[in-house]
């Protein structure tokens, strides 16, 4: 076993040394990507430690961790195992309220964070922010490991509500992780050989490091196998799927949730896989590889394996990405066992359940079948009222139910607090009623939770559904007929809200849903209950600035809302990270009013649903109970009133054929070549002999790159203009953002001024696209993939060229800025370089006027090159615009 975790850094640094510019974590954030390499994360770590130091942070003292997942975060924890400091992780999804009742019981001495959470802290500790780690730290490391770091200290309190609403402190040592690396550690060492055939494994990352299961395989199996850990701030399914195949990911870490919204989109992507999923069982892997080659070429042939964790993982699901070929590997631990008690192994998978117990800690079940370990990983201590309280009981009762197979290994069963108990005394677990009902067509998710009725618990379903009532009927009958007669459902509740409650780890938040289930059923509703509209509602609110005067269904987007192209994008994301699911781009760009918006929510996610006003039903026939008597069944809204059917989901946009292309061929080296001998010996010499511009550099030099440039819009020479008034360092790696109606009509050869010149647009398209680097960036939809190809171009060092306005001015004078433009610019993180092109528009107001433009080196051309401007991924991208806007203006004055 390792001495300690601190330990750990030195692998970072073996690393570093074997195999110089070894990566160790890569974040996608906003449209770039950031990579840090093993050896950057050890020396940040080092820094983090020598701040410490320098601080007088002393072993025993806390230090608050309250950020996203990041590199500055996984550096910052190190730093603390270094000095023997506790760190103390927050979630990042957190109120700042429970981080207030944190901080005031722990009484840290610093407070790392992202900067919008320190912001939302009034508690008067110092902080500092993880982006600025590399700025505001020692620029020497020290990676002296204190003498108070040993397998008996702890390292670590995380807390957690549990079952209840106040929080628990658990406190970690080094030797509770140890227990559970020092084997999995060891049964890697066994084929360790094999492994440099598949280098780097990479693992793309979707669960918080504030939480054991993250830390454990985003923090500790990493470094043991010099891994590359992904992290993303977006993880709606296409995004992942995209990553999965570009970034040519190894491994999915995910919770079940994440793991469900990838299944729901790849079975609406592909038709017919859920028949073929249904007829695969049985067939050898090579055949379901072949049968599947469609799904394993979009997730990437390198993808092999799914782990999940952190919540319990759906049979059906498991079955899912089994059939399809891919190793999906679970285990059980929790908070007070420092992640794991059991494990499947990832090359001999017992399907259907959590795995066998781990070496070095003991596993039994009690006579109810209560999961109770005791051993090394489990922790002994809590941290209570300002201080660290020792546990006495030498076996921890989980409070999680299994049943054991014949292979030892334990099939999950569900929480001990879960199950309800009828008044004839008969256990019901949810799990099984929450199956049944999720198999009926029309059923997204379903919740069952216990309320008191008139004869005692019964239990209550709480579903997603996108029908009509009646439909939802004949769900509940269709579930009730593969159910025991006590375990039929009688009362059915549509939850209010976009989605069910879950917690950053993808846990459901069960107490939740039965508390307004149990209130509902009781009919003293909540005010709040009818959040359901004013939840879309505060979406938009952020988005335009101000709070709607309107939100019935009639309420426009356009005129009411005043929601332009741009801020449906923004809308766009947020209800896809709201929901986890794909909204198509056409689709909502097509959108007119809010119950639209509403109907289309409830049809492309697949997921979720807005209802409308139901009706309180107590049909006479449902499921028969026996041959002569009834059930009666209550289907009842978020309204529990009566009123209208729900709103039709629109039909599904048409697909265009003239769809964009994103070229990346011009980024090759060839194309690149021949692009500079283009630049250097043939347009900088056009452009010298026709326009003989004047061109004002600017004041102070300009960055290496990537920069976003920015200029106003006259001509269809603008770009060249541009190019030619850069500096040779940045005019040679430029990607230019054109009209993408426009590159369609050149693709195709159709809707060009000149009608004889049709035939020959095709290669214009290709000509302009290799000389100029150019990419589309549409007027009014498709916004997203735009900025992500903008993102990944300045990922190769390329400059990106956009002309705000969104339109060539006919006067020459400025137009305001499109809001996008400020939304690239806080998620492409880069300095923002604005270019004034002045005359042009003096030129074009002759030739309307004239027929002569009077260009042939008039002399009264001018190109201003402006100072670079910085802004922040915090800043407001309204306030971003304004800002750019303003400089532009200026410069043009």
């Amino acid at each position: 076993m390792r001495p300690h975790l601190a330990s750990l850094i030195e692998d970072f640094r073996r690393h570093a040394d074997q195999r110089a510019g070894e990566t160790a974590v890569v974040e996608h954030r906003g449209v770039r990507r950031y990579a840090t390499t093993y050896g950057e994360l050890a020396d940040l770590a080092g820094r983090v430690a020598a701040e410490l130091d320098r601080r007088g942070i002393v072993p025993g003292d806390r230090v608050v961790l309250w950020g996203a997942n990041s590199a500055e975060w996984v550096a910052s924890f190190f730093g603390c195992l270094l000095r023997g400091v506790l760190a103390v992780p927050l979630d990042a999804i957190g109120t700042p309220e429970f981080a207030a009742r944190v901080i005031a019981d722990v009484q840290p001495k610093l407070i790392v964070g992202d900067r919008e959470m320190l912001a939302s802290l009034t508690t008067g500790v110092p902080t500092l922010v993880l982006r600025d780690l590399r700025e505001n730290t020692p620029a020497a490391p020290l990676f002296d490991v204190s003498d108070a770091v040993t397998l008996d200290a702890p390292f670590q309190i995380v807390f957690t509500s549990g079952t209840t609403s106040e929080p628990r402190g658990i406190v970690h040592t080094h030797r509770n992780v140890l227990a559970s690396l020092d084997p999995i550690e060891r049964e890697i060492a066994k084929y360790r050989r094999y492994e440099k055939y598949v280098h780097p494994l990479r693992f793309l990352h979707a669960v918080p490091l504030s939480h054991v299961f993250g830390q454990f395989m985003g923090l500790w199996i990493p470094a043991v196998l010099a891994a590359e850990i992904h992290f993303s701030d977006q993880m709606e399914a296409s995004r992942v799927v995209e990553l999965l195949k570009r970034e040519r990911i190894s491994v999915l870490i995910a919770v079940p949730r994440v793991l469900e919204l990838l299944r729901a989109y790849l079975l609406a992507r592909y038709e017919g896989l859920a028949a073929q999923l249904a007829t695969a069982k049985s067939l050898p892997a090579w055949k379901r590889w072949w049968i599947f080659r469609r799904v394993h070429h979009a997730l990437g042939f390198k993808f092999w394996a799914v782990i999940s964790g952190g919540a319990k993982l759906p049979r059906e699901l498991e079955e899912f990405y089994n059939r399809l070929g891919l190793a999906l590997v679970q285990g059980y631990g929790m908070t007070e066992t420092a992640a794991l008690v059991t494990l499947n192994h990832p090359f001999h998978v017992g399907r259907g359940t959590i795995g066998k117990a781990l070496p070095g800690r003991e596993v039994r079940l009690s006579d109810e079948g209560e999961i109770l370990v005791r051993g090394d990983v489990i922790s002994r201590a809590t941290w209570q009222d300002g201080g660290m309280r020792q546990r006495e009981d030498e076996w921890l009762a989980t409070g999680d139910l299994a049943a054991k197979n014949d292979a030892g290994e334990l099939q999950f069963l569900g929480r001990k607090g879960d199950v309800i108990v009828t008044a004839a005394g008969m256990n019901i677990h949810p799990a099984d009623l929450e199956t049944a009902l999720a198999e009926q067509p029309g059923v997204r998710a379903a919740v069952v939770v216990a309320c008191e009725g008139a004869n005692g618990a019964e239990p209550v379903a709480t579903v997603l559904f996108n029908g009509s009532d009646a439909e939802l009927e004949g769900a509940v009958a269709g579930a009730n007929a593969g159910l025991a007669d006590y375990q039929r459902l009688r009362r059915v509740l549509r939850w209010p809200e976009l989605a069910f409650p879950y917690t950053s780890t993808g846990k459901l938040l069960r107490r939740k849903v039965a508390a307004w289930a149990c209130t509902e059923i009781s009919g003293s509703r909540r005010a709040t209950n009818t959040a359901h509209v004013d939840e879309l509602a505060a979406m938009i609110a952020e988005i335009i600035g101000e709070t709607p005067s309107r939100t019935d269904d009639a309420t426009r987007l356009s005129e009411d809302l005043r929601l332009d192209s741009l801020g449906r994008v923004q809308l766009q994301s947020a209800l896809e990270q709201r929901l986890g699911a794909e909204i198509d781009d056409d689709a909502i760009a097509n959108i007119a009013t809010l119950g639209e918006l509403r109907a289309l929510i409830a049809d492309a996610s697949e997921l979720s649903n807005i209802p409308a006003p139901t009706v309180r039903l107590v049909p006479e026939d449902l499921t028969p109970r026996t041959s002569t008597e009834k059930q009666a069944v209550e289907v009842r809204g978020a309204s529990g009133q009566s009123a209208s059917a729900p709103v039709p989901a629109l039909p599904a946009a048409n697909k265009r054929s003239d769809a964009m292309i994103y070229p990346r061929w011009p980024w090759t080296w060839p194309v690149r070549l021949l692009r500079v001998l283009f630049l250097e010996g043939a347009m900088r010499p056009l452009v010298w002999f026709l326009a003989a511009p004047r061109i004002v550099p600017a004041r102070s030099a300009l960055p290496q790159g990537p920069v976003l440039l920015i200029a106003n819009h006259v001509s269809a020479y603008d770009a060249a203009l541009v190019l030619d008034a850069l500096p040779a360092h940045l005019r040679r790696h430029v990607a230019c953002a054109m009209s993408g109606e426009m590159l369609v009509d050149l693709r195709k050869g159709r809707n060009q001024p000149i009608k004889l010149l049709q035939p020959f647009a095709p290669m214009g398209y290709w000509l302009i696209t290799a000389l100029f680097n150019v990419f589309p960036l549409p007027r009014h939809r498709g916004f997203r993939r735009s900025f992500q190809h903008a993102g990944a171009a300045m990922d190769h060092g390329d400059s990106v060229l956009i002309f705000p306005e969104g339109t060539r001015s006919a006067t020459g004078e400025l137009a305001p800025f499109r809001q996008g433009i400020g939304l690239l610019a806080r998620e492409a993180n880069v300095p923002v370089v604005p270019i004034a092109l002045i005359g042009l528009g003096a030129m074009r107001q002759r030739r309307q006027a004239t027929g002569n433009a009077g260009w042939f080196r008039s002399g009264t051309l001018e190109i201003r090159v402006g100072e670079a401007l910085y802004s922040s991924e915090d800043d407001d991208p309204a306030s971003i615009t304004a800002q750019l806007e303003s400089a532009l203006r200026t410069l043009m004055q």
